[in-house]
């Protein structure tokens, strides 16, 4: 690898590990970023998503204990560990059928920078809105979330497949939007990312396997490796936000710069 490709994927994996588990879009940010920075979308679309699995570790080894505490529970059949599950797997469902149904739709737009730009502006507004009129019951953690709540959560994660609309910002505002508490919300957002970006990723992976050469596997691992970094300082970091400030600061951040973005994109 060239230097200039190591800065790159350096660069992209600092992109994808800041934003993944923000409610700002991590798909969007990274394809703004190829844009910005005047790489080939097409050439990295398949490296953005590949590089996921470090965002996912980061979760795996920050939340290992509750991750264990929930296996060790679904041997004993605790009701709390089976609710856990149960919500998980039924957010979870309509992204795979939605997935599979629109997978080619959804890959075209990954490579359009002005359908990123317009949806950080819209979906910083939305968040603006939920803030404002949400609200939310402490649910006392991922178990303690209805089914209903839980479908809800997963049909709105389906809107985070427009590059720009931010999977964690979806299922976080959805769920407080029907009732979850701010903490709970996060987490039940960064739970349901393992299997989805695992889903996705393996999804991409496969369909694009004929294009996986030796030295992709070498980039992508060490994307993968800068976003799991980066992403363990994030999340810790997120909740501590969330919970004093709220989403407002992250609502704004959207709008200003998915208009800096539309006025580059436009004039460049």
């Amino acid at each position: 690898m060239t230097a200039s490709i190591v800065l790159t994927i350096i660069l992209l994996g600092i992109v994808e590990g800041l934003t993944e588990y923000l409610p700002v879009s991590s798909t969007g940010h990274l394809i703004l970023a190829t844009e910005l920075l005047g790489f080939e979308a097409q050439r990295w679309a398949l490296f953005n998503i590949a590089i996921q699995p470090g965002a996912i570790l980061a979760i795996l080894v920050l939340y290992w204990r509750t991750f264990r505490d929930v296996l060790i529970g679904l041997f004993r059949r605790e009701p709390s560990s089976i609710a856990f599950v149960r919500n998980l797997l039924v957010a979870f469902f309509p992204a795979v059928v939605i997935g599979l149904i629109f997978n080619d739709p959804i890959e075209a737009l990954l490579e359009n920078a002005i359908v990123v730009a317009w949806a950080l502006i819209i979906g910083g507004i939305a968040i603006l809105v939920v803030e404002r009129f949400a609200r939310p019951v402490d649910a006392g953690g991922v178990s303690g979330v209805s089914l209903r709540q839980s479908i809800g959560v997963g049909l709105v994660q389906c809107l985070a497949m427009i590059p720009g609309v931010s999977r964690s910002g979806a299922t976080i505002l959805g769920a407080m939007s029907l009732g979850v508490d701010r903490k709970t919300a996060a987490e039940f957002s960064f739970f349901l990312a393992v299997p989805t970006l695992t889903g996705a990723t393996v999804l991409q992976l496969a369909k694009h396997r004929d294009e996986i050469t030796t030295d992709l596997v070498g980039q992508i691992g060490l994307g993968a490796l800068v976003s799991f970094i980066v992403a363990l300082v994030v999340v810790k970091a997120f909740v501590g936000i969330v919970t004093r400030y709220g989403f407002a600061p992250f609502a704004w951040y959207r709008i200003v710069a998915g208009a800096a973005a539309l006025v580059w994109l436009t004039v460049r």
